[in-house]
């Protein structure tokens, strides 16, 4: 009987280890099965982009303030004075009495000269309350931005699957090669071009995932590098245009899948200030206003940009057990 009881407790035991959940994933995986990521990382990919704002010279930036017009007041206007004769120092006029006397004699010797009277006053007066009155602005417009809690620099990630076709492949390709990657001006341009693609293409959106993260500027440069690297990290880089230099990888053999219907495309975005809000849960509308947000940069805040897409290589296409295994916080949209 006690052989019995071992027995029926090491099937208990090897059933519930049979039964035991799988690990959970965990924060920044993607997936429990490294061998899952390493097939997915055989897709080919391609990425443009740059980071040269942030190391462009940047300047405090002073608010724009516009000021009344200043009144205008006539200027001063020189006054003349009658002229009286000179006499010399021992001239006594007839009847006066001669030295010594009482009190001694006071002569007054009038010239010309300029008039300073209540208009000057007024001229001056004026110029000293409209300098205060800019003095003013500039201080209440520079502390407006620190009042309401402005995030000093705000890095951004968006990713879209839409489905497969040629010309969507190859319209990110152009965009890709006609970017200009080393001025902030081509940086917002090619986030621009990318957004109207896509905004082209709602029709096709599936899936996607948005995700922010505020703070300082020497911290947004670390973030928008370690979310840059996760997103190359995917795929093989058949194409790559960074910062005025194009690689093409020659060799790469497509590997086609009979079921593959989808193309995932990433937009990353640093900007100094803050982005427009994007409602939660994503959906539809929500990856709309994303797209219009992440087009909202301009090359006055832009810091750097970079697009990917996967796959690059004609012929490949991603299923859908690919997007929900490989990007498992993808939402349905």
């Amino acid at each position: 009987m006690l052989i019995l009881m071992r027995f029926a407790g090491l099937w208990v035991l090897l059933l519930l280890w049979a039964l035991a959940p799988l690990p959970a994933e965990t924060a920044g995986m993607r997936t429990a099965w490294p061998g899952l990521n390493s097939a997915l990382a055989q897709r080919s990919g391609g990425g443009v982009g740059g980071r040269g704002g942030f190391s462009a010279p940047r300047s405090p930036s002073i608010p724009r303030v516009n000021p009344s017009p200043s009144p205008s007041l006539p200027l001063p206007t020189p006054r003349s004075y009658p002229s009286y004769p000179t006499y010399p120092r021992d001239y006594f006029p007839p009847g006066y009495p001669t030295y010594p006397s009482t009190r001694p004699p006071i002569y007054i010797n009038p010239g010309t000269g300029y008039g300073f009277d209540l208009v000057a006053l007024l001229f001056i007066g004026g110029i000293l309350l409209v300098s205060f009155s800019m003095i003013r602005g500039l201080q209440r417009a520079g502390t407006d931005g620190a009042l309401a809690g402005e995030p000093e620099s705000t890095v951004a990630r968006l990713r879209l699957a839409t489905l497969f076709t040629p010309a969507m492949q190859a319209s990110l390709r152009h965009i890709a090669e006609a970017a200009d990657t080393e001025s902030v001006r081509g940086l917002a341009d090619l986030m621009d071009n990318a957004a109207v693609l896509l905004l082209r293409d709602q029709a096709g959106w599936r899936f996607g995932m948005y995700e922010v993260w505020t703070g300082s500027l020497q911290k947004a440069e670390g973030q928008f590098d370690a979310w840059m690297t996760e997103t190359r990290s995917e795929f093989v880089e058949t194409y790559r245009h960074f910062e005025g230099r194009e690689v093409v990888q020659a060799g790469y053999q497509p590997k086609a899948e009979p079921d593959g219907r989808y193309i995932l495309v990433t937009l990353l975005l640093a900007v100094s200030g803050s982005l427009p809000p994007v409602p939660t849960p994503l959906r539809r509308e929500g990856a709309r206003q994303a797209l219009m947000a992440l087009a909202s940069s301009s090359a006055t805040n832009t810091l750097a940009a970079y697009i990917a897409w996967t796959p690059e290589a004609e012929g490949e296409a991603l299923t859908e057990q690919d997007l929900l295994l490989g990007w498992p916080r993808l939402e349905l949209l």
